[in-house]
């Protein structure tokens, strides 16, 4: 799948935030997924959507993240778990197939393409991943936004 910009429509999230040194992201997104599914049943988000990841860039040795899942409905906050969104605009967007380990190689492909297309990005960029559990890790599909300025 080829780079594209698109227009991508607010959407209310559910999510822990956490700045994460780069070593960590992988134990920062099980944890904070952990305590998102453990509060969602009680929260009164409504409908519940795709997983997702938003992140500040640029980054020099930690990432400024907002994990957890798209929801129907704002909520009052409960514990770590706090209501926010992602943003409505004009975004780069680009589709990886396969296994999340591809991610970095996914997003460098966007942001070489943004730079060779003279975007420029806003700096808040995310991650939409397909359920994830008893998926073959070559079939998994994940979209990457980064949201243009």
């Amino acid at each position: 799948m080829a780079c594209s910009i698109v227009t991508v429509d607010r959407q209310l999230t559910a999510v822990v935030k956490a700045t994460v040194p780069f070593p960590e992201i992988p134990n920062a997104q099980r944890s904070a997924r952990a305590a998102v599914d453990a509060a969602l049943p009680s929260l009164a988000a409504g409908s519940l959507g795709r997983p997702l990841t938003r992140f500040r860039t640029p980054a020099r040795d930690a990432l400024d993240m907002e994990i957890g899942t798209i929801v129907g409905r704002s909520f009052a906050t409960k514990g770590d778990v706090v209501p926010s969104d992602l943003p409505a605009g004009r975004a780069a967007h680009f589709q990886l197939k396969g296994p999340f380990d591809g991610m970095p190689g996914a997003w460098q492909t966007l942001f070489d393409w943004c730079q060779a297309e003279k975007l420029e990005l806003a700096g808040i960029n995310w991650e939409i991943y397909m359920p994830w559990e008893g998926v073959d890790p070559a079939k998994l599909e994940t979209d990457l936004y980064a949201l243009l300025a």
